[in-house]
């Protein structure tokens, strides 16, 4: 491991796990304005996190080992997969750090132990969440995968951190298969977030909660790993988008100042990006429960169309 790389993994980690918070207020935010409220302070998942790692853990009398563990893979899932993605620095790839198949499945590990932990409590409302998450992730996980493959065929690799370098050094590879992954990059954001028309991240009401319902026994301590680690997921999903897109400013040389501005060129992107999410969920109401494979079949057509174009064309 050279000492680059070394500096790149702590710094993306240290990155995502400050800005990560940041994002997900922005969203409420924006959010907010658009239905003419003032809404949270942009520090408040911060505040939030604070006051729940402070709170006492309780477990339900039917939790197993797995409700106990659950948040810890979760957060170590999601903080490997963080050194995938490179946010400000971009370096050479070191070992398998980077490969996009391994990069899906530290996404689906995290995704897997949040299901059962909704099970492991015994109760109707996490058991029901489970079951949705599930029944969503098998009709989008086989269009995350074209997606990806199509990300794969356009910059010909399957290293993300060799796509970033690839885009950094072209600028802003303007081109329509680019675009039409985008479209999907975008459509699998709002999905595996849970955000509108998908879920509504921010309701408790039983006929709605996808997401929520699998964390809701969560508390204290464990509550904060698992919002933390759903935030740091949305922002390596924006990181992607953002940096494949529009990859100017990122620092290809291990200096204090490049760094800095990197990072503020970076937070300035992802805000623009958070302004289009909140705009986005507040243009849409929430889609009944069958009509959403016809939102995961857009990003399956385009994907598909950019694979085609790039192998035919």
């Amino acid at each position: 491991m050279t000492a680059d790389f070394l500096v790149y993994g702590v710094i993306n980690t240290l990155c995502v796990v400050l800005i990560a918070p940041l994002f997900v207020s922005l969203v409420k935010k924006v959010k907010a304005w658009s239905q003419g409220r003032q809404g949270p302070s942009v520090f408040q998942t911060y505040y939030t996190l604070a006051k729940l790692l402070k709170k006492e853990v309780i477990y339900s009398k039917n939790a197993s080992w797995i409700m106990r563990i659950t948040p810890w893979v979760c957060i170590s899932a999601i903080l490997v997969a963080s050194l995938f993605v490179p946010l400000v620095f971009v370096t050479e790839p070191f070992g398998g750090i980077g490969n996009i198949i391994l990069f899906l499945y530290l996404l689906v590990l995290a995704r897997f132990f949040m299901a059962l932990s909704g099970l492991d409590a015994g109760s109707a409302f996490g058991g029901m969440g489970s079951s949705r998450e599930m029944s969503i992730s098998a009709v989008i996980e086989p269009t995350t995968i074209i997606v990806f493959a199509a990300l794969a065929f356009v910059f010909k690799s399957l290293n993300i951190i060799d796509m970033v370098t690839v885009a950094s050094a072209a600028g802003i590879p303007v081109s329509p298969t680019l675009i039409l992954v985008g479209i999907s990059l975008f459509i699998i954001l709002i999905v595996e977030t849970s955000r509108i028309p998908v879920d509504n991240p921010e309701t408790h009401l039983e006929l709605t909660m996808i997401h929520e319902g699998m964390i809701l026994e969560q508390s204290g301590r464990n509550l904060a790993l698992m919002e933390l680690s759903a935030a740091i997921k949305q922002t390596l999903l924006m990181a992607l988008l953002i940096n494949l897109l529009v990859p100017w400013g990122l620092a290809t040389t291990l200096s204090f100042a490049t760094i800095v501005v990197a990072l503020c060129l970076f937070v300035v992107k992802g805000a623009i990006l958070a302004l289009v999410i909140g705009l986005f969920e507040s243009s849409m109401a929430k889609m009944r429960f069958f009509r959403l494979p016809s939102l995961f079949m857009m990003a399956f057509f385009f994907s598909t169309l950019t694979i085609i174009i790039e192998v035919f064309a």
